[in-house]
């Protein structure tokens, strides 16, 4: 078994803060020749619409597409599903059908909500869906059905009417499981371009894809950086960074099992972040030894190695309490509670995009059937952003409406402000219809 370093703290530790500090600040680099390429990239979509769409795809995923067929046809979604194993399917049925109640579940009141004030006026919202979505999923073989059902179904729970999909498929290469997913989540249309040009298309519309109101989903940092600089255009779910978890274990646990939990995230992405926090030093290293035998095993043990050794990290604390305060301050994406009683540790955690309680909870549950979203905050965002669900696809309309005699009641108290504010067109909106009165 080869050594594996991971980069062990302990909270005692006079230089504590500053490895502390260290270990999660994730640096994405120079970022600006990227952003000057993608800022590019939608110009020249914005400007020449579907042959530069045509054009980029052609440079990067190696495949010559017509207008016509930038989208996928019924039959050539017809026979990539025949090629989807039946335990495939069948396990994508029922993670669809969990994904599809937790978010009926979390609906909120839709349609128009008013009362009448102490004044008379009448005030309330009206809560409907976005018309039309657009998302984003990365593509080739090695791509992720759930992640199509996760980001399709809450949409199609808000009432979304138009739902579209973009798919890479580098030298014409699309996993026949995506488009299952898509046609179990009720996607409208699939499109197989992907990059920084397809955030564009759905962004500002070509000839062939359709403008759309709000855009989700995952991608490399060219897309990350598409959907920022399109923001404003259209609405989107978050800027994603690599995908992280935080597991507080005790020494009840079995290590195998926070092993791999730990590796879970690791094989995602060389900068993917996994962090074990434990108040017993002994069953820490019984981790490390742990992963470094699981290692070996794994098809993406390059990834995962590398991962673990550059931003992987066991943090030792006093008790688990002050695991709790570390945790809050990560704010992790995923965060597992393999502990004798998760619910009271629960409380005790201020941030954390999904949290798994107890030892027989893994995350990768959470990633594909429990039903939650598994679009999570990354990066500490879970201190002010959410998973994404159906609200994400909702939109709120304030509704307001005086009488006569509620306006003569309020309005005074408007012209007033007005004239504080050196704004005489407001007041003098107001006072016409108060003299009239």
């Amino acid at each position: 078994m080869t050594e594996l370093s991971i980069t062990t703290l302990h909270t005692s530790d006079a230089d504590f803060e500053r490895r502390f500090m260290d270990l999660i600040t994730w640096n994405a680099g120079d970022m600006a020749d990227i952003e000057r390429r993608v800022a590019q990239i939608i110009a020249d979509v914005r400007q020449h619409g579907d042959r530069a769409v045509i054009d980029y795809t052609q440079r990067f995923d190696r495949i010559t597409l017509t207008p016509e067929g930038m989208a996928f046809s019924e039959a050539e979604l017809e026979d990539a599903l025949a090629t989807v194993p039946h335990d495939v399917y069948q396990a994508l049925e029922l993670a669809a059908q969990r994904i599809y109640q937790f978010h009926s579940w979390q609906l909120p009141q839709m349609g128009i909500q008013e009362f009448m004030d102490a004044s008379g006026t009448l005030l309330g919202q009206r809560v409907q869906a976005v018309k039309k979505a657009g998302l984003y999923v990365p593509g080739g073989l090695a791509s992720y059905p759930s992640s199509v059902l996760m980001n399709a179904i809450p949409a199609k729970v808000a009432g979304v009417e138009t739902l579209i999909m973009v798919v890479p498929t580098p030298d014409n290469q699309v996993n026949p499981a995506i488009l299952a997913a898509a046609r179990l989540a009720g996607v409208d249309k699939i499109f197989r371009i992907g990059g920084a040009q397809a955030v564009a298309a759905m962004a500002y519309g070509t000839q062939q894809v359709p403008a759309v109101d709000m855009i989700v989903g995952p991608g490399n940092i060219y897309v990350a950086t598409a959907k920022r600089q399109v923001y404003g255009q259209v609405g989107i779910d978050m800027i994603a960074g690599p995908s992280e978890i935080l597991v507080i274990a005790d020494n009840q646990n079995d290590p195998k099992w926070i092993a791999a939990d730990l590796l879970s995230q690791a094989e995602h992405d060389r900068d993917a972040q996994s962090i074990l926090v434990t108040d017993d030093a002994t069953f820490a290293e019984q981790v490390r030894l742990a992963i470094a035998e699981q290692l070996s095993h794994l098809s993406r043990s390059q990834i995962a190695r590398q991962s673990i050794m550059e931003r992987g990290g066991i943090i030792v604390v006093k008790d688990l309490d002050e695991g709790a305060k570390i945790a809050s301050r990560v704010a992790p994406e995923h965060l597992e509670l393999a502990v004798a009683d998760p619910r009271t540790l629960m409380h005790k955690i201020d941030h954390a995009g999904a949290i798994f309680m107890g030892r027989h909870t893994p995350e990768p549950i959470g990633d594909y059937v429990a039903g939650p979203n598994h679009v999570l905050p990354t990066n500490g965002t879970a201190r002010f952003s959410s998973p994404l669900g159906v609200h994400n696809f909702i939109k709120r309309s304030s509704l307001i409406g005086c009488t006569a005699r509620s306006f003569a009641s309020i309005g005074p108290a408007a012209s007033a402000l007005a004239g504080s504010e050196g704004l005489t067109a407001h007041k003098l909106s107001v006072d016409l219809r108060l003299a009239k009165e």
